[in-house]
């Protein structure tokens, strides 16, 4: 970029830019835009390289699991905007493409609402060597079902009594499993949504439901709690992630999923130890939801 000397100018009504008449005022404002996305893409770029160590840790993880011949799922549930496919993406950057999966699964067709629940999720988990992350699970049936009515108060209570067994069995056949919860505040997702309105490149990804979310935020709130209180298990336990600076949650997802394997080769100088302030047991979250209900009545994260 360009610097522009702003001394060479006496604050006339119009200035030259290379061949271009501009109004001063109208020269600044770009100028200090410009000056701003500099600055927004070097703290871009410092985060992204400051991830690196830990992805390369990520590649030595999938190694091991696949010389084991072990089987890891990891998933990733939040609010609508937590920040799950972009921490997704930074997890799996730079892992070799044969060994791992990402299952974002749509509604259920007529045949699969059918079946049993669980079906069409377990035919989706790894084989031996492979890592498979879901954006957003079976957790589905947890929140976002019973919240928008997708499912019946008996379905739901049947999915709180059958998803502890269903884990159990997983875990105890093998297969390590980290559940992940990216927990964002009211203000940052209202935030996030208005960026999408705005910019052409992330309409996409707003839906129907999205635009629904801040206004039942209370409701999913509440089965958030019991989601938590249900299915935080001693072989299952949920891990929160403070999501409302995405770096410090993509770092500590990482850190997270590492810290879930043995594997070799590790590198001691690198700090695998999570942020206190960012990251929270699902117990420890359970009881500060508690405290929160206690002190105004009703939930409020």
């Amino acid at each position: 970029m360009v610097e522009i000397d702003l001394n060479e100018f006496n604050n006339p009504e119009y200035v030259m830019v290379g061949n271009k008449k501009m109004k001063f005022e109208d020269m600044m404002n770009e100028y200090m835009q410009l000056k701003h996305e500099e600055k927004k893409s070097l703290k871009k770029y410092r985060q992204e390289k400051a991830l690196k160590p830990y992805q390369a840790e990520l590649i030595k993880m999938q190694t091991y699991l696949e010389n084991n011949n072990k089987r890891m799922v990891v998933l990733f549930e939040g609010r609508d905007a937590a920040g799950k496919g972009g921490t997704i993406r930074r997890v799996t950057r730079y892992m070799n493409e044969k060994h791992y999966r990402v299952v974002a699964l749509g509604k259920p067709s007529d045949v699969q609402r059918t079946q049993w629940y669980f079906q069409r999720y377990t035919e989706q988990l790894p084989r031996g060597g492979e890592i498979v992350l879901f954006d957003r699970s079976w957790y589905n049936r947890a929140m976002v079902e019973p919240v928008f009515g997708f499912c019946t108060d008996e379905e739901y209570e049947n999915f709180k009594k059958d998803v502890v067994e269903y884990e159990k069995s997983l875990v105890r056949n093998g297969t390590i499993l980290v559940k992940i919860y990216l927990s964002i505040s009211k203000e940052e997702q209202a935030k996030r949504f208005a960026k999408r309105q705005r910019d052409p490149l992330r309409q996409w990804k707003l839906s129907e439901i999205d635009l629904q979310a801040q206004d039942k935020w209370d409701e999913f709130t509440k089965m958030k709690y019991e989601m938590l209180k249900n299915t935080h298990t001693i072989y299952a336990p949920w891990t929160v992630i403070r999501s409302d600076d995405k770096f410090k949650a993509r770092l500590n997802a990482m850190k997270v999923i590492l810290n879930a394997v043995d594997y070799e080769n590790r590198n001691e100088e690198l700090n695998f130890v999570p942020e206190y302030d960012i990251v929270v047991s699902g117990a420890r979250e359970i009881e500060l939801m508690e405290v929160q209900r206690i002190k105004s009545g009703k939930f409020t994260d």
